[in-house]
């Protein structure tokens, strides 16, 4: 809890800290270093990481396949903890990801956090120049600005599933075949009706069988994509273990193992699609898009 975390900060920082230079930020950060030591087994961290306009003094980023959070440590000298988190408020963003979590089988108001997410997706419309969302936060975010609805599947929708795009001369899609792959992880789906009756959005991608994957705002203000392209060539298998595991009745992932053997080692064919994607996105609609003085 919060009170531990303390304690065992202000020991690291009474035992290991000089004190002519007790309050240095140099000291400070030297602490957390101390402290989080045994958090590098699930973090990489970062000092001085950009964020737009300024800089985080410190960013632990979870490594891969960890269900640990990203941590953003202030280093406030005599000033309480809501102090660092409107340092961080008063600061905008030139981009910003909203992933998914396990959540989307519940209605999105009886999520525990659903009001602070709703905070965060308030600031983001008035902070952040390009917000991508993804898996479950695409479709939060598409109900939280534009009302449109989720739809429970009959069962779990896991695997590598073909897409079309549905207009042309999208710069988001700028190099793409003109059929790519998009893994999907998900128990929920969208409605094509839905998104076609706001008039904000566009729908850049649909499949056959996962249906419409990936909607934007119409000033590319927000992005929307119902799938994983970040996943490894390994993440669906140990989620389909995984799930098996805890007794879970889940359909094998689709166009994913060979032959639909398990026991067969899977190869990604959808990288080259991810790596178009999220520098199409950095390159088109953060960094050539973001006006110099929104930061």
């Amino acid at each position: 809890d919060e009170e531990t975390v303390e304690e065992i900060l202000d020991t690291v920082h009474s035992d290991n800290t000089s004190i002519l230079t007790y309050n240095d930020e140099n000291s400070l950060s030297c602490v957390i270093s101390i402290a989080y030591y045994n958090a590098m087994k699930e973090y990489t961290k970062f000092r001085e990481l950009p964020t737009g306009k300024g800089f985080a003094d410190i960013v632990y980023l979870p490594k891969k396949n960890s269900d640990k959070p990203a941590m953003i440590v202030e280093l406030m000298y005599d000033k309480s903890a809501y102090g660092a988190i409107a340092q961080i408020k008063d600061k905008k963003y030139d981009g910003m990801i909203i992933t998914g979590a396990p959540v989307e089988q519940m209605d999105f108001e009886q999520v525990d956090y659903w009001d602070e997410l709703c905070k965060i997706m308030d600031y983001a419309k008035e902070n952040v120049f390009s917000t991508l969302f993804l898996c479950w936060g695409s479709f939060a975010g598409l109900y939280h600005y534009y009302n449109v609805p989720k739809y429970p599947l009959a069962s779990k929708m896991s695997g590598i599933f073909m897409n079309e795009r549905c207009v042309a001369g999208e710069p988001l899609l700028r190099g793409f075949d003109d059929t790519f792959p998009i893994p999907q992880s998900r128990h929920t789906t969208l409605k094509k009706e839905d998104i076609l009756k706001c008039k904000d959005l566009c729908i850049l991608a649909e499949s056959a069988e996962a249906g419409v994957t990936i909607v934007k705002s119409k000033d590319n203000r927000q992005i929307f994509m119902t799938g994983h392209l970040e996943y490894d060539t390994l993440t669906l298998a140990e989620e389909y273990y995984r799930d098996i595991n805890k007794g879970m009745k889940v359909p094998l992932p689709k166009n994913y193992f060979p032959t639909n053997n398990v026991n067969i080692m899977p190869t990604s064919y959808w990288r080259a699609t991810a790596h178009l994607f999220y520098s199409n996105w950095l390159n088109y609609y953060v960094y050539q898009a973001t006006p110099f003085n929104f930061i």
